[in-house]
């Protein structure tokens, strides 16, 4: 282990020896290509070479210096070790928020995703970014264990202009909707809107999804409930496990009737 440590410092200790390892990985590259892409002077890219070739890590040939086959291998660790730390710093404001538990798809696939948070002057950001993607969309699926009174506001004027929305909700939310007045006229609108499907799922929802098109939406909150992020990405590892747990959500839901709106007096 100690071995492997030195190695990973030795690879550490320059960002030259990382981006060489990587070019020639990819292709033959000679010295001045290298320099050229890198930055690095000649006779730093000389050691550095050197270095490789006593590792057998790269061979010079006729072509240009190229990775041998452990090289290839290294360059292949370090360049996943590279986009996982990138994904983490990215993601890493955010992390506690994320239910990873429900998550079907590796956390790198996050790792360029649009982070919204709220802000002093801006406490909505996450659900006005939401609903910037919802306006923009043709077609939107949601599964959710809550509404909001903005979002289902946006939802139902856009079914209104001619979107078309397919939704499914934990019958947990639905209560909660039909004890507000404001929210419960609201969906009584976008229940009979001709481009609106609600459904009910009686089991937990764990999570907020919207998928707008080809885009999918995280919305995060904390322990507490309140709204901490929203995360979008039209990353596809992402929306096809989003649009999976959509579809089953929506094999084990029922279509929303109006008495699950009614109040009990």
């Amino acid at each position: 282990m100690d071995q492997v440590l030195a190695e990973i410092e030795f690879l550490a200790r320059s960002a030259n020896r990382g981006d060489v390892l990587t070019l020639v990985a990819d292709s033959p590259h000679g010295r001045q290509a290298l320099a050229e892409k890198t930055g690095a002077s000649q006779p730093t890219l000389g050691r550095i070479l050197r270095d490789f070739e006593e590792r057998n890590w790269v061979a010079a040939t006729e072509a240009g210096y190229t990775a041998t086959a452990t090289g290839r291998l290294v360059a292949a660790g370090l360049t996943e070790l590279s986009e996982s730390l990138a994904a983490e710093l990215h993601l890493r404001e955010i992390s506690e928020w994320l239910p990873t538990d429900d998550l079907g798809f590796d956390l790198g696939r996050l790792g360029e995703a649009t982070i919204t948070v709220p802000t002093q002057t801006r406490p909505s950001a996450p659900i006005s970014r939401v609903i910037e993607l919802i306006e923009a969309a043709g077609r939107v699926r949601i599964f959710s264990h809550a509404f909001n009174e903005q979002t289902l506001a946006a939802v139902v004027e856009w079914v209104a202009a001619g979107g078309e929305f397919d939704g499914i909700f934990s019958a947990a939310a639905i209560d909660a909707v039909a004890h507000e007045t404001a929210l419960r006229e609201q969906l009584h609108q976008l229940h009979a809107a001709d481009g609106a499907m609600i459904r009910v799922l009686e089991a937990a929802i764990p999570l907020a999804v919207t998928i707008a098109d080809d885009t999918v939406s995280l919305l995060l909150r904390d322990e507490q409930g309140h709204l901490q992020a929203a995360v979008d990405t039209d990353d596809p590892a992402v929306r096809a496990w989003a649009a999976e747990r959509h579809d089953q959500y929506r094999e084990s839901a029922r279509p929303l009737v109006e008495g699950d709106l009614a109040v009990d007096s």
